[in-house]
């Protein structure tokens, strides 16, 4: 399937508020609706975060089975959990619905790093070795979140201790504030430190999302788009719907001779659990 590119859509983050873009999800009902009309536009991931009541990032369980639960009801996409949707979560509270929900996956954020303003993010040795742990013994594919080169390296640790399964998935994460700038230079340094059979995806955050969008697309990447990452379409202009970001996407892969993965497709080429 070397034609094909997976479309993530990450639908909602922790920090984008209604104020940034009134047409972001938030609640469960929305964040499901949304997803339905991102897979019919051709997305096969989807990567969920939920908000509390007040709109803030939370890693409450309920609002996950919730939302999971709606969107199983409406399609096939596959269901990917942030685990570090709230700097204020616990070990616990980050893991506890990866075992309680069984994605098919979760996210794995490989080290720590400073938010600038926002704070700090924590991921110590201890919680990705039970994170790592957690995932194998529930058949849950990590996703591994790389923000710099360091975590890459990370990542190997882990491969050496037999808690991440090879060939890993990897997604570049360019342009969060204190990680890798999103460059089109810094995506291809990170996309060469991988290993030959890693799966792989990348996106750039605010105003680098197209070239870095355009840049993965043209070194054989699959893609993430959405609001938790860019709630602008375009200069100066509001993305109408997480939708839209991935019609755009499909149109982009599809002129560089790719076509969108279905959910299936997505499933056999990362191998995860509900492959047929």
């Amino acid at each position: 399937m070397n034609n094909k590119t997976i479309i993530t859509v990450a639908t909602t983050g922790a920090f984008p508020t209604k104020q940034d873009n009134p047409n972001i999800p938030l609640t469960p009902k929305e964040i499901a609706n949304d997803v339905y009309e991102c897979w019919q536009a051709g997305a096969a991931i989807a990567h969920l975060h939920m908000r509390d009541d007040e709109g803030k990032g939370t890693m409450n369980i309920e609002k996950f089975r919730e939302t999971v639960g709606l969107i199983r009801e409406k399609c096939d996409i596959v269901i990917n959990l942030t685990t570090s949707g709230d700097l204020n979560a616990t070990d616990e509270t980050r893991m506890m619905h990866v075992a309680a929900l069984k994605p098919e996956l979760a996210s794995y954020d490989c080290g720590s790093m400073n938010w600038a303003h926002s704070g700090l993010f924590i991921n110590h040795p201890a919680f990705l070795e039970k994170l790592g742990q957690l995932m194998i013994d529930n058949g849950v594919r990590p996703e591994i979140e790389i923000f710099d080169a360091g975590m890459f390296y990370n990542s190997l640790h882990y491969i050496k201790k037999n808690l991440i399964k090879t060939p890993a998935y990897y997604q570049l994460v360019l342009g969060a504030a204190g990680g890798t700038a999103a460059t089109v230079e810094n995506l291809v340094y990170l996309r060469n430190l991988l290993p030959a059979d890693a799966h792989w995806s990348a996106f750039g955050i605010g105003r680098g999302h197209m070239p870095v969008l355009l840049a993965t697309l043209a070194l054989g990447g699959h893609v993430r788009v959405g609001m938790e990452d860019n709630v602008y379409y375009s200069k100066g202009r509001l993305a109408k719907s997480n939708a839209e970001f991935v019609e755009r996407a499909v149109r982009l892969a599809k002129e560089a001779g790719r076509d969108p993965a279905t959910p299936d497709e997505a499933r056999q080429i990362l191998n995860l659990r509900g492959a047929k």
